[in-house]
């Protein structure tokens, strides 16, 4: 079917890369991988990160002047969507434009990865979120990624229109780079001067101020404590806070490797020739980095925040530490440091757990399904 797909946090094109960008990619492709053909209905960011009413006043009204603009362009060239999908709506992200077009076009309405804060019934984003609970209930199927979201939205969706995608991704290049563990880790061995006899550590995410800042010091916390231990860490990521980044691991600074910005085939590499990942994940909402490192073979240690235990399964694929405890986080650390064979067994039940629940063809199938019962849904009796 024609689907119109539009993310208002981030569009799948914005150029800064990030888990949401990347899930709205990998929505993309899947969809496309069942059959349907997309359209990216529109690229407006409709964030208001500062909780300014006139703002979210003047995103509504070009919301509407969008929706009339795609309706007036769809009908001209005889090809309107047949179902509208919206990725990624929240309070400060509202959908102003999907729930007026496929309200209009008598289409169905389907949203991925909603959530809802009550705590925004009354306060500044109190029309972002009034148009959140507004889409949810006109939506015929609403899709969660994290069930951390569920308490929230459960009250506004009707059961038979809630659905549950497991996150995903491509998993054969990860699964690829682990057959080929052996000469990815000698290569890097060969140029950061790593010892390949002592574990090896990684960590891969982009240096933001905020949540991933406060990952990166949590976990250089962590490891400066573990100094007695053999051990050196692999860091992937660049950004605005890259200085405080590496200010944070200045007492274990020789034992570090920064490797920059790389591209999905020299990621896929640099995990398979690890023994852990390493996050502490504050406030992640599931980490895609995460579900990279399992599909490559990788075990995980990582903070139980959101739906970070969605993706890892504690004491299969990886271990979970409650979210922002430095000491539990580090205490595991040292028992997974200690023990290589633990490691080399939760890294071999993760590439299976990843291949059979968490790939992209898995995600088609199940796409498929929940499109075909929206539509049904939405169809005159």
């Amino acid at each position: 079917m024609r689907v119109a797909f539009y993310a208002p946090l981030k569009p799948p094109s914005h150029a800064v890369a990030s888990g949401d960008r990347t899930m709205a990619r990998l929505l993309i492709a899947a969809l496309e991988r069942a059959g349907h053909e997309v359209d990216i209905a529109s690229t407006l960011r409709s964030r208001d990160g500062q909780g300014d009413p006139k703002r979210q006043c003047r995103l509504r009204r070009i919301g509407e002047r969008l929706a009339e603009r795609f309706m007036r362009r769809a009908n001209a060239v005889g090809r309107p969507p047949e179902l509208w999908f919206t990725y990624h709506l929240y309070d400060k992200a509202a959908d102003w434009i999907g729930p007026h077009v496929a309200e209009r076009l008598a289409v169905p309405y389907v949203v991925a990865e909603a959530s809802v804060s009550e705590k925004r019934r009354d306060g500044p984003w109190r029309q972002g979120y009034e148009a959140v609970l507004g889409a949810l209930r006109r939506a015929e199927g609403v899709i969660t990624l994290n069930s951390a979201d569920l308490p929230g939205i459960t009250q506004y969706v009707r059961r038979d229109r809630h659905h549950h995608l497991r996150p995903f991704i491509v998993t054969a290049p990860f699964a690829a780079a682990r057959r080929a563990r052996r000469e990815y880790r000698a290569a890097l061995a060969a140029q950061y001067q790593l010892d390949p006899g002592i574990p090896w550590l990684i960590a891969v995410a982009m240096m933001r101020p905020g949540d991933k800042l406060a990952s990166y010091r949590h976990l250089a916390t962590a490891l400066a404590g573990l100094r007695d231990k053999s051990w050196q860490l692999l860091v992937i990521g660049d950004g605005a806070a890259r200085a405080e980044v590496r200010e944070a691991f200045a007492r274990c600074a020789r034992r570090v490797r920064w490797l920059g910005l790389l591209d999905r085939e020299q990621i896929a590499a640099s995990l398979a020739a690890c023994d852990l990942f390493a996050w502490p994940a504050i406030n992640e909402a599931y980490g895609m980095a995460l579900l990279e490192a399992q599909a490559a073979g990788v075990a995980v240690l990582a903070g139980a925040s959101g739906g970070v235990p969605d993706i890892v399964a504690h004491g299969e694929t990886g271990w979970l530490t409650p979210p922002g405890d430095s000491m539990a986080f580090g205490a595991a650390l040292s028992e997974l440091i200690a023990s290589p064979p633990a490691c080399r067994a939760y890294g071999a039940a993760a590439a299976v757990r990843a291949a059979a629940l968490h790939d992209i063809d898995v995600a088609s199938r199940r796409l498929d399904e929940i499109l075909r019962r929206a539509l049904e849904k939405a169809r005159p009796r």
